[in-house]
């Protein structure tokens, strides 16, 4: 099919007819299918199922420095799930704290404290100042987004560029606005744009001048081992990059294992300099007497090794690589050549970012869903939910079946079809 933009009125409406054919087809099959969230399927939830019966009884709870991971304690986790987990994130096991199953609670609590407390480069609690402003790269992440709005934080967009958030803009207004406190990031295959930092994003970030003393940035490295090709992307380390900057307090890093082995009660984990994990601690110690450190230690038993961990996500790769494969061809035959979307080809993470025209993607979202297939809400990948251009929809492959996916591709690409035809003609470019 030629460029739907060199098509005459007449071929439009011919198209458009078609379409809505096979459209009614979708919808007299009363389809119910869910493409809202990135959960990791049934089957990758599998991979993992041999951890459960990892520890019994009796020394078997016993962590190696003895503690009984059964009982009260160890605040910050249990000595080898620090050496497990800080490799992953490129850091020294005394710079890591781990917890519970969430690194999104890791988030939510270190924002809470800052706004109670301040950090420790804070003068007075964040909730004291007139307002607290965050740069927000977008298309991004929306539970971030949440987090701002639940503490009344304002968002300031930030555009997301082809190697990171403008960059810019960014060092611009942090040198502005003392109000600014942090940034999010999700450095490595982004969501929902699969986009990774170059190291020359990262070393800016580390070492711009900042209005606000306790600057932050909040690193989720959410997808630090999700590769889906044998060229992992390479990310420059933030932590390392920042002291030697002279901003060693700058950043806090954050990942988990819900990708990884069991979404629900996996593992979560932040890293950050001493400075940031004294004050951390000292915080933490009247919130809490401890996380699961038996779910620690079976995560440490079952892995044993970032070796291990990286054969493991080898194996989540077999399953998720043929999804995304296949979205992306269906994306090609269906949209390819017809100058009405764009989307991405991520290397790595959970998403497929797809950019309808201008003011469609609300209407597809919707069209979608009364073929019975939910996609993420139009305009989530934005703060305030508001996608200034009405075209981004964050596509999520992982959970359904091959054929569940297939058919919810193929009702998208016709509904993407079908609002951009209405566009045109309504729009009076036919």
């Amino acid at each position: 099919m030629s460029d739907f933009h060199t098509l005459s009125t007449e071929e439009l409406h011919e198209y458009r007819f078609r379409l809505q054919e096979q459209y009614n087809r979708f919808r007299s099959q009363k389809l119910k299918l869910d493409m809202s969230r990135g959960k990791p399927s049934p089957e990758q939830l599998d991979l993992a199922n041999e951890m459960l019966g990892l520890i019994r009884s009796g020394d078997d709870f016993l962590a190696k420095n003895g503690v009984d991971t059964r009982n009260y304690g160890g605040l910050e986790g249990i000595p080898e799930a620090k050496e497990l987990f800080a490799p992953m994130l490129e850091v020294h096991p005394e710079e890591i704290i781990i917890g519970g199953n969430s690194s999104l609670n890791m988030m939510h609590d270190t924002i809470a404290r800052a706004m109670l407390h301040g950090v420790c480069d804070s003068e007075i609690p964040w909730a004291k100042l007139p307002v607290v402003k965050f740069l927000a790269p977008a298309p991004g992440y929306d539970r971030h987004f949440a987090i701002c709005e639940l503490f009344g934080i304002e968002m300031i967009t930030i555009d997301m560029l082809p190697d990171g958030p403008d960059m810019d803009t960014v060092e611009r207004l942090v040198s502005e606005d003392e109000a600014i406190k942090g940034i999010w990031c999700v450095p490595r295959y982004s969501n929902p744009e699969g986009i990774t930092y170059s190291d020359e994003v990262v070393d800016r970030l580390a070492s711009m001048k900042t209005k606000a003393g306790d600057f932050r940035i909040f690193w989720d490295d959410a997808y630090a081992v999700h590769h889906l090709t044998d060229r992992p992307a390479s990310l420059k380390n933030i932590l390392t990059a920042c002291k030697e900057a002279g901003n060693p307090n700058r950043v806090f890093l954050f990942g988990s294992t819900s990708k990884i082995s069991f979404s629900g009660s996996g593992v979560a984990m932040m890293a950050s300099s001493q400075g940031n994990l004294d004050w951390t601690r000292k915080l933490l110690s009247a919130e809490t007497i401890g996380p699961d450190k038996i779910n620690q230690l079976r995560h440490v038993r079952f892995f044993k090794s970032l070796d291990g961990i990286m054969e493991h996500m080898a194996r989540h790769a077999a399953i998720l690589r043929p999804k995304f494969e296949r979205v992306l061809e269906i994306l090609d035959s269906e949209l390819g050549g017809k100058s009405i979307a764009s989307w991405s080809r991520p290397q790595g993470g959970y998403f497929i970012s797809l950019n309808t025209l201008d003011g469609c993607a609300k209407a597809v979202v919707e069209m979608a869903a009364g073929a019975g297939v939910v996609l993420t809400k139009a305009g989530a990948t934005y703060p305030y939910g508001i996608d200034p251009r009405d075209r981004n929809i964050r596509l999520a492959p992982s959970y359904p079946s091959m054929e569940e996916l297939t058919t919810a591709i193929q009702v998208l690409c016709l509904c993407v079809q079908l609002v951009s035809i209405n566009k045109l003609l309504k729009d009076g470019s036919k």
